[in-house]
Parts: structure tokens; sequence; C-alpha cells
């Protein structure tokens, strides 16, 4: 794997800091070879040298990722997200390739106060270290507008971008989209798996679509500058959100249900009526999402069987990626935090068989690469790997961010 970002001189979260002193210390997992590398491509010299040219060279944009480094220990876990000082894989981003990722932190999981997590000062609190960190390094900016982007793809950098995957922490106060705002916030949700004040989540038996205040909230992002994710939304909700934005709104991290029949998944409606609006959906790859019937154990292979059906449905220009991974053992993270995560009621009704991880797509340091290897393998052009691994979703930033 080649290194874009020249710059990275090996800065490690916190070290202006003394663990133990200033913080309890943790054994992390590795952000580099923690598992075994993917072997499935089996790509010809003349195909890798493509694919690293392509990395290189193109503005790539994961919608979705955590790019935080979890304890090498789940057992631990609680106690680390409890002091709130999640550590940035700086080294893992410094393999990935990416020019700019959407960062969503773990706010679903961000229990420091509650371990119902969601609570705003929770998410406040989490935003504030880690911004405080990215201060102390040169490597990765922190990044709020499509210049931000333009200027990290120029200098070799890494263009943090700080996004939530739901508004629950807003609770009835449409001001805090500001505050939120302010603090960097440029991508949200609108509910995750349960239900909020905004709207349905996947995982109720009911959906009641947007609710009025969810409609104040929409209007408040469109005029901050906030892009849309409806991808934890429930279908109605999803379509409602759709109509009342003013602008295109994302879909950043999931796959079809028309080729895997979990409410996790989108169906074919949400997904072209995203398309119809100018929206895009990013593919899914977190531990037993976006499987397929042709490739049952979730890796690269079943993630582009949803990326192609997708594409087959709205059109190339309509589907970029939101890897949704992690520097740590994912599925660990799902064990742990399952009620949290809804996961039963996402999963539920279909039969699948778990997988330790997500072959060919576990980090964010290997997924653009073998991303990339695909579709090279599979003889799409430049013009259309530039589109969707950065090109559609720059386009879409272009016509949200004010």
């Amino acid at each position: 794997m080649l290194e874009k970002a020249d710059r990275y001189t090996g800065y490690t979260a916190y070290e202006y800091l003394e663990a133990g002193k200033d913080y309890r210390e943790f054994r992390y997992a590795k952000q580099i070879g923690r598992v075994p590398a993917y072997e499935g491509l089996e790509l010809s010299d003349a195909q890798k040298e493509r694919t690293e040219r392509l990395l290189r060279e193109e503005t790539v944009i994961s919608l979705h990722e955590h790019v935080q480094v979890f304890p090498e220990d789940m057992g631990e876990l609680r106690d680390h997200i409890r002091q709130g000082r999640e550590p940035t894989g700086y080294q893992g981003l410094a393999r990935s390739g990416l020019t700019a990722v959407f960062d969503n932190g773990m706010d679903g999981t961000c229990c420091i106060s509650s371990d119902a997590g969601w609570k705003y000062q929770d998410v406040l609190f989490d935003l504030g270290v880690r911004m405080a960190d990215l201060a102390h390094q040169d490597f990765v900016i922190k990044a709020e507008s499509i210049k931000d982007i333009r200027h990290a793809a120029e200098t070799g950098r890494v263009a943090h971008i700080f996004a939530l995957e739901a508004s629950t922490m807003i609770e009835n106060e449409v001001d805090r989209l500001d505050v939120l705002y302010g603090f960097g916030v440029r991508q949200m949700g609108i509910a995750y798996s349960e239900a909020n004040m905004l709207g349905g989540g996947l995982k109720e038996r009911g959906d009641g679509g947007l609710t009025y205040f969810g409609e104040r909230a929409v209007e408040r992002m469109n005029k901050l500058g906030i892009a849309i994710d409806i991808s934890h939304s429930g279908d109605q909700t999803c379509l409602d959100v759709i109509a009342h934005s003013k602008v295109p709104v994302f879909i950043t991290h999931a796959g079809a249900r028309g080729l895997w029949p979990t409410n996790r998944m989108k169906t074919d409606e949400t997904i072209i009526e995203c398309a119809k609006r100018g929206g895009v959906i990013g593919i899914e790859a977190a531990p037993h999402t976006t499987i397929s019937p042709q490739h049952p154990k979730h890796s690269l292979e079943s993630v582009m069987d949803h990326f192609q059906y997708c594409v087959d449905l709205v059109g190339l220009e309509h589907v970029s990626f939101g890897p949704d991974t992690l520097f740590g053992d994912h599925v660990g993270l799902h064990d742990a935090f399952s009620s949290n995560l809804s996961l039963g009621q996402a999963h539920a009704n279909v039969e699948y068989e778990k997988q330790p991880y997500v072959d060919g797509i576990e980090n964010p340091a290997e997924a653009f690469y073998n991303i990339i290897g695909w579709l090279v393998k599979h003889d799409y052009s430049d013009d259309e790997i530039r589109a969707v691994v950065g090109g559609n979703t720059m386009r879409v930033l272009e016509e949200v961010w004010v």
C-alpha cells in the first residue's frame, strides 16, 4: 500500500498530554495489519499501477467512517468511552489514500454521562476534545468547506469533516443545530434506529414520517449548510426528508433492500427518490450489513454487489461509498453495544453467517485501495472511478454547503 500523505510525521493522538496523568491509557488495536491483507483482487501489475495512480491522484472521499482507534481488549470499551477521549487513527489515515473523510465519531455510543448515549453535552465534549487533538498536528485538518477539501488535495493532507449519525441530541431545540455547525459539524442524520423529535428510525414498528419539528430542523440544516443523511431513518421519514429538503440529501452508508431484505438497507423507492432530487447513496460495509445472496460471507465482493445494484437502479452519478469502518474489532463493538445500535431490529428476520470482519474493507486504511482495485479489475473507466470515489460527493456538497 502506498502512502499518499507524505506530510505525516508520526504524530499519535493526544501525544501533547501525559498518559497515565492527564488521561487513562489503554492498549489500542493496530491500525495497520490487525487482520490479514485482502487476497481476493488478484490484480495484474498494470492494474495495480492504475489503482495506485487513481488513489494517489484523485479526490477520494468517504461519506461515512469512524476513524478512531479502539481498545485492543473490547471488554474495556465502555471504560474507554466514558473518559471521553477518542483517539484519531493518524497512522491508518496516512495509508488510506483519502482526501477527505466524514468522521461520525461515536455519538450513538457516546456514553460519557449516560449509557443511553446521544446526550448533547457528551457530544459537545467529544467534538471539543477531538478538535483539540486535531489542532496539535498539521496532517489531518479540520475541514468545513469545499475550499478546505481542495486545500487538502493540493497539499497532501486529509480533510477531516465532523458528522453526526442522528440529530437526537438537539431534542426540541432547533438552535442547537447552529451550535453544532459552529463546532464544525457539516453532515447530520435525522434519526438513528430509534425515533426522535424529528422523525422515525429504521427499527420502529411504525414510522410516522418527518414531524413538524423535523421539518423545521431540515429547513435550518438547509439554511446553515449542513448536509442531511437519512441512512438510519425509517422509510417514510426518508421520503419526507427528500421531499422537504430544498437541496439534495445523502444516504451516506447503506445498501439495497432489493438485494438484502433488512431494515438497515434502503428500498428501491428511497434510493430512486434520493437520486431524482440529485442525491447520492454511499455504499456501506459495516459488518453484516451489505451482504448479498451471491456472496453471503460479508466481504468486498458482497459490498460491490450492492454498488452494482444501485448503479443499475439509478445510474453511476448517484452512487458513492461510505464504508463505515474503524480501527479495531468492529464486530466486537457491535456485540458490546448491540442494544444502543438496535442491531437486532435492524438485521431481524434474515439469516446470515457471522464473520469476524469484512474481508477487504476492514478498516479505513485499506478500504479505498481495494474498492478502486475492484473497479479497475472490472474495467470501469478513469472518469467513472473518479465520479464514484469523490466526484459525485463533491457535486452534491457544492450545492448543499453554503
